[in-house]
């Protein structure tokens, strides 16, 4: 049940191996950080810092005092752990072909 001054968002967060979207009820006015706080998200990853993980709303790079919107969803960004480019410079200088999408074209 929704009440008045109440809120639906979600809040993100994905491994290489799991994700996990938690819906969370948040009073209006309420920001990203609040969203996150109120998830208890960062109970369950504590690896999560968010003075150096980035977030975003549906993808957009936002920040943590960024007021939210009812059905918004607050996702908490992993660090790259390779440069795309450099990925790529490493598999032509090993003389890889590649298709689109990334993947190693079969011979």
């Amino acid at each position: 049940m929704k009440l008045p001054n109440e809120i639906t968002v979600e809040v993100a967060y994905a491994l290489p191996d799991e994700q996990l979207i938690i819906p969370t009820k948040v009073s209006e006015g309420a920001t990203a950080e609040q969203a996150i706080i109120t998830s208890g998200i960062l109970n369950k990853f504590p690896e999560i810092d968010l003075n150096t993980n980035k977030i975003g709303i549906f993808g957009k790079l936002t920040r943590l005092d960024t007021v939210l919107r009812h059905m918004d969803r607050v996702e908490i960004y992993r660090p790259l752990i390779a440069d795309p480019k450099e990925v790529r410079k490493q598999r032509a200088a090993d003389g890889k072909i590649m298709k689109k999408g990334g993947g190693d074209i079969a011979e």
